[in-house]
């Protein structure tokens, strides 16, 4: 029975892995749609104020479409860092390649890889390294108990 547990258990979280990159691969189109509008509304703007001849201040006239591009791109950014997570890589600090999450050197280039801790690591590391009063100290375990919990939910 275990077997048949376990097996349903991974192919359940293989299941919603799949179906969390495909929704997020279709929200990195979505947003790369959106600043290709925004690029055509720039300049379909920039033309019409030429072809009229008006005086205008660029940088005014042009910073909430910008801003709107600046936002949908760190948008897209934070979509493919979480598509690099749950595929278990990352990207080479030196040429930007993709390459597996524990790699110690670029499969590319070559480049010594710099090991980062994660969130939940320096969490805990900052809990371990915190002078903890001895009132506090039950709630502290609970805390690093939980920090254990889900860094290990991530992978």
């Amino acid at each position: 029975m275990g077997f048949f547990k376990n097996l349903g258990k991974k192919t359940t979280e293989t299941t919603n892995k799949i179906a969390r990159e495909a929704k997020l691969r279709m929200q990195i189109t979505e947003n790369k749609t959106k600043i290709k509008e925004l690029y055509e509304q720039l300049g379909k703007k920039v033309y019409e104020k030429h072809v009229r001849e008006e005086e205008i201040n660029i940088k005014d006239f042009i910073s909430k479409e910008c801003t709107n591009i600046d936002n949908l791109t760190k948008e897209i950014e934070k979509a493919r860092k979480e598509i690099l997570v749950l595929n278990h890589k990352k990207l080479c600090k030196k040429c930007f390649a993709e390459i597996e999450s524990d790699a110690i050197f670029c499969s590319k280039c070559g480049e010594k890889q710099i090991e980062e801790k994660t969130v939940f690591e320096k969490a805990e590391e900052k809990l371990e390294e915190a002078e903890i009063s001895p009132e506090n100290k039950k709630e502290a375990e609970i805390v690093k108990k939980e920090l254990e919990e889900k860094n290990s939910e991530e992978f």
